[in-house]
C-alpha cells in the first residue's frame, strides 16, 4: 500500500510540474504577444524614418519643437529653431519624432 501511494505521488508531481510549465510559457508568450513585439515594430519603424532624414528638413522633437536640419552627423544632428539663424543646437537622431520633407518645388 505505501509503495503504491508513493507512485502516484510522484506521477501526479510531474503532471503538477508540466502544468506549471505550461502555464509560465504561455504568461510568457502573452507578454512577449501584447508588449515587446509592438515595441520591435515601433522601434523598426522609427529606424526606417530616421533613414529618410536630409539637411533641410522641418522635424519634431520629443520636447515638442520644431525645427530645420542643418547638418547630419552619425548620432547626431545640428538643428535649427525658430528664425534665430544663431539657435543651431546640436542632439541625437533617436529624438527626432516626426519629419516633415521639404517639397522640391517653391510657389
Amino acid at each position: 500500500m505505501n509503495l503504491v501511494t508513493v507512485s502516484a505521488t510522484a506521477s501526479g508531481g510531474s503532471q503538477g510540474i508540466i502544468s506549471i510549465v505550461i502555464m509560465y510559457a504561455a504568461i510568457i508568450g502573452i507578454f512577449w504577444f501584447f508588449a515587446i513585439r509592438p515595441q520591435k515594430k515601433q522601434q523598426k519603424q522609427h529606424d526606417a524614418l530616421l533613414t529618410t532624414l536630409t539637411v533641410g528638413d522641418s522635424i519634431l522633437t520629443t520636447s515638442g519643437f520644431y525645427g530645420v536640419v542643418i547638418d547630419i552627423m552619425e548620432e547626431i544632428v545640428i538643428v535649427e529653431f525658430g528664425n534665430n539663424k544663431n539657435c543651431r543646437i546640436p542632439m541625437k537622431k533617436e529624438n527626432i519624432v516626426e519629419i516633415d520633407k521639404q517639397s522640391s518645388e517653391k510657389n
